[in-house]
């Protein structure tokens, strides 16, 4: 076994086996594995009670994937009684994951390991499942550890995930914020402050500020500089300004201006107007997005002079929201035949928001005619249906003239928008049970869905089925195992083995981490070796998250007749991480992303199957649109 490797502050656990091309030669390993993907708990139990570590480790990691509240005791014994402290580890780690109460009992022992790394895996895990009764024992633990600091720091982010932090969480996780702390600390910290929901008490705000302007790391900035949002306006509006002049790192500047969304002031309105003439795109787009977020008034001339779609669009959107009647409004049609489909969508999007009465009959119409229209690209249809269902719920128009639209799109044969439009249908403030009755349309549908490939649009047409019912809830889905590891295939991928992916901007370097997860690898390979990534585009890039490609159909609602199972592995989502997106856990299958910054929030929730080595600067200029023109798999001398 080779050395075990040290990844922002958590252990990376694999195997070296000079005569394969990764760990995957070891059949015990191979059944370890395959019991994951099956998520067959009684035989994965077996495999923790083996005279070798490195399959109780394995064992251990799988629950982190399968989530089995069955398996929460023997994981705790392993915890408290294991002599291997990467054993242990794994265990927390897949305690954390798991949940649930009897998670919690599992983990309160492992406060007290004589394994640093044990115990900072505990202190996160307890952060991502304690109750109110249990806080206590983080709020209380106390340590000059810099490894259990970043646990704790971690701990308290996961908190406030879950909103339950409170003042005293507040006044430590302050403490974590700055120097000397280390980077990993301080990071946490500064998640802790960016995603948290509310941030009560006082004390945090010089240190807030210290780590939003003043850390070396930029990623520290980025985090901490979100929670500007919970400071005085007055505080935070001349810092923002500071940031948005003269701050370098583009994703600093659109973490400020998410931030300007929570504030109030004379300065914000002309913030954001000079944010739209940013070099980045990325920040114009973030700026017009928040633009339209407020529903701004008076930004009719940035309307006319923008010239990048995505910001035009928000700025229509913001004058729609704000009521203006400007002359732009006149002629919709003329306004949609902008040649590119993503711009088209772009626009349809922004008609959702329209809120002048006036305009209300005619944005419907164009809004349910383009809906409807079978030759329309898949890409404004689905938006067209999600821009309808927004403006039914605040247009002064009868329910009955959406529904008779809504039953048309149903019927159709679209599944996505159909799927669009059932979230309407089982919204209690409107009057669709009454108006359906005892219509069948719906149940003529469902007949037509079919599990995995519909999952995502069969679920809110369950939705609507139970509330015209009656039902509190929807028939369960569930997408069973339905696609085998091929384990010829991941046998022959190197460990290292790396990814061209060459786009109209230039080309990024990916390498596959084929020993964390194998089923998504090995999909991936399958994909890029049929040239299935050929052509696709990247349909979606939010600024400083991510850029997503992999749809066969380019509005994100694409899938095939299969899916592949979750993989989650103690890898953390840093810049780069290109994970698999899903419509819930278990569901993947074509789709993935590539990460701007470090999310935490994605770690433990979506499978990460590679690491972007080379054209990070070029994930950077990604817009929507943008095209794979090749993916081809490249040797390890890197063509």
């Amino acid at each position: 076994m080779r050395p075990l490797l040290l990844l922002s502050g958590l252990l990376l656990f694999s195997c070296n086996w000079k005569d394969s091309a990764n760990k995957f030669s070891d059949g015990a390993i191979v059944k370890i594995y395959e019991w994951k993907d099956r998520r067959l708990t009684d035989s994965l139990l077996r495999y923790l009670k083996s005279d070798q570590a490195v399959y109780r480790r394995e064992a251990s990691l799988a629950f982190a994937s399968v989530q089995d509240s069955i398996a929460a005791l023997p994981l705790g014994a392993l915890l408290l009684e294991d002599p291997d402290s990467s054993v242990r580890k794994c265990a927390a780690f897949a305690l954390g994951q798991t949940g649930g109460f009897q998670s919690v009992n599992a983990l309160l022992p492992g406060l007290s390991d004589k394994g640093r790394y044990v115990v900072r895996e505990v202190l996160e895990a307890l952060g991502k499942t304690v109750g109110d009764m249990d806080r206590g024992a983080l709020i209380e633990f106390k340590s000059s550890d810099t490894l259990l600091q970043e646990g704790l720091a971690w701990a308290f982010y996961q908190l406030a995930l879950r909103k339950k932090a409170d003042s005293m969480v507040v006044r430590r996780g302050a403490n974590l914020l700055l120097p000397p702390n280390s980077r990993g600390t301080r990071l946490g910290a500064a998640h802790f402050f960016g995603r948290s929901a509310k941030v009560s008490g006082k004390g945090f705000e010089t240190a807030l500020i210290e780590a939003g302007t003043k850390d070396k790391d930029a990623e520290v900035r980025i985090a901490a500089v979100l929670g500007f949002r919970h400071l005085a306006s007055s505080v935070a509006l001349p810092l923002i300004r500071e940031i948005l002049q003269n701050e370098r790192d583009y994703r600093v500047r659109v973490s400020a201006l998410r931030a300007l969304q929570n504030l109030v002031g004379e300065d914000r309105t002309g913030l954001l107007i000079t944010a739209l003439h940013d070099s980045s795109e990325m920040v114009a787009v973030a700026a017009s997005e928040v633009v339209r977020n407020l529903g701004l008034p008076g930004i009719e001339d940035e309307a006319r002079r923008a010239t990048v779609m995505r910001v035009k669009a928000n700025l229509l959107g913001a004058m729609l929201k704000a009521g203006s009647k400007d002359s732009m409004f006149s002629d919709l049609g003329t306004l949609l035949k902008v040649p590119n489909p993503y711009d088209r969508a772009a626009i349809l999007s922004a008609l959702g928001e329209v809120s002048e009465p006036e305009m209300v009959r005619q944005v419907f119409s164009v809004l349910a005619e383009t809906a409807t229209d079978t030759i329309a690209a898949k890409v404004t249809g689905s938006t067209a249906a999600q821009a309808l269902v927004a403006l039914n719920k605040k247009a002064r128009l009868p329910d009955s003239s959406f529904l008779r639209v809504y039953r048309r799109i149903i019927l159709s044969g679209d599944k996505v928008c159909a799927g669009i439009v059932c979230e309407a249908l089982s919204d209690p403030n409107r009057s669709f049970r009454k108006l359906i009755g005892k219509d069948s349309f719906l149940y003529e549908a469902r007949k037509r869905y079919q599990l995995p490939r519909d999952i995502e649009s069969m679920q809110p047409l369950e939705e609507a089925i139970a509330w015209m019912e009656g039902k509190d809830k929807p028939r369960f889905l569930k997408n069973e195992f339905n696609h085998p590891i091929v384990w010829e295939s991941v046998r022959k991928i190197p460990e290292d083995q790396k990814v061209s992916i060459s786009t109209n901007k230039g080309e990024i370097i990916m390498r596959l981490v084929v020993e964390d997860s194998p089923a998504s690898v090995e999909n991936f390979v399958s994909l890029t070796k049929q040239g299935y990534f050929n052509g696709k585009i990247f349909h979606r890039v939010v600024p400083n998250f991510v850029v997503q490609t992999g749809c066969n159909r380019g509005d994100g609602y694409g899938s095939e007749d299969y899916s592949i199972r979750s993989e989650f592995s103690a890898r953390r989502y840093q810049r780069g991480s290109v994970g698999m997106a899903s419509a819930g856990k278990d569901t993947e299958g074509t789709q993935w992303f590539i990460t701007h910054s470090p999310t935490p929030h994605l770690d433990g929730r979506y499978t990460i199957f590679a690491i972007v080595e080379e054209g990070m600067g070029i994930v950077d200029q990604l817009e929507v649109g943008d095209q794979i023109k090749e993916a081809r798999l490249i040797n390890g001398n890197g063509r």
